[in-house]
């Protein structure tokens, strides 16, 4: 591959149209860990993963023949990128790729073999955005449990770790409709990775439960923002706000509640499915309040192993000492 990202042709069908197959990969990190098929087949790693790695890595061969390149593999991502944004994956195509920039469809098969290793390069890109600046602080009014965080703090690490993903979701929805149960890892990809483990090895974990943490996290931040993207689908498709939609169905919903079958429904407060009560941060909040008694847990632990007698005699509560720090 040149320095400008050029290979040497079309493999794996990428001429003939086939586009992309079925992908599968694993994202941690700033990544996620998405299991199952997406609606449209959409997957990483479904392509030439040697090809994929080649291009993601930076290896390769310039091309020996044909003419100077006219494009950039970047530019041919950042290309996909904008129409995924726009339109959906579904819109992503070679050719429409290639309209975009103003060149042929063979053109770009010079420096990419098709959609399914595209996917994979648009991936590692998204995935690295939130590296490109220091992330900041969470903000004021979203505090997490124990002390303020401070730089390099777990607590901290976690908290903005969810936010930026959250934030990742909603600028590229259509990270949702991949299948990313087998990616091929990128330099975006394992940076976000290292990133996340070198902020939470303070919690003294094992590194299996390290690995959780993050997929727990990066779990429970896809299924909101699902829910959110769903919503707003639901809305483009059927043309009905969600007040409407809900309005719609409140005369069989209060005859229900009337009608005495649904007693616990009927006695919640009128506040109860309320727009202004922020999930997020109540489920980021308790999220957090699980790990710390799971550190301070692992900390008793490990005291409990390397309690000692002191010179004097007296023996040291390593246990309660650890506990203490983490607070």
């Amino acid at each position: 591959m040149a320095k400008d990202g050029a290979t040497t042709g079309p493999t794996d069908g990428a001429a003939a149209g086939t586009g992309a197959g079925t992908k599968t990969g694993t994202r941690t990190g700033t990544a996620s860990a998405v299991t199952g098929r997406a609606a449209d087949g959409t997957a990483t790693g479904s392509g030439d993963i040697a090809r994929s790695l080649e291009l993601l890595w930076g290896t390769g061969d310039r091309p020996s023949r044909g003419p100077k390149p006219g494009l950039t593999l970047d530019r041919i991502v950042t290309a996909a990128i904008a129409v995924a944004d726009a339109e959906g994956l579904s819109a992503v195509s070679m050719r429409r790729i290639s309209t975009e920039l103003g060149t042929g469809t063979m053109s770009l098969y010079r420096y990419v073999p098709g959609k399914a290793e595209l996917l994979d390069l648009m991936l590692d890109r998204v995935l690295g955005e939130p590296l490109s600046a220091e992330p900041d602080p969470p903000a004021a009014d979203h505090p997490v449990p124990g002390d303020l965080p401070v730089p390099g703090d777990w607590r901290g690490a976690i908290d903005t770790m969810a936010r930026t993903y959250l934030d990742n979701l909603g600028r590229h929805p259509w990270l949702l409709k991949i299948n990313q149960a087998r990616t091929v890892l990128g330099p975006s990809a394992l940076r976000g990775l290292e990133l996340s483990l070198t902020a939470l090895r303070s919690m003294g974990l094992r590194d299996p439960e390290l690995i959780g943490v993050i997929i727990t996290v990066n779990s429970f931040v896809e299924g909101l923002a699902r829910t959110r993207a769903d919503a707003a689908e639901a809305v483009a498709q059927t043309g009905l706000s969600d007040e409407e939609f809900w309005e719609n169905q409140r005369p069989y919903l209060e005859r229900a509640m009337l009608s005495g079958a649904y007693p616990t429904m009927a006695g919640m407060s009128e506040d109860t499915f309320s727009a202004d009560f922020d999930h997020f941060t109540f489920g980021l909040r308790r999220l957090i309040a699980g790990f710390e008694a799971l550190v301070t847990e692992r900390a008793a632990e490990d005291g409990a192993r390397t309690d000692g007698p002191r010179a004097d005699g007296t023996r040291t509560d390593r246990a309660a000492e650890a506990a203490t720090d983490r607070t």
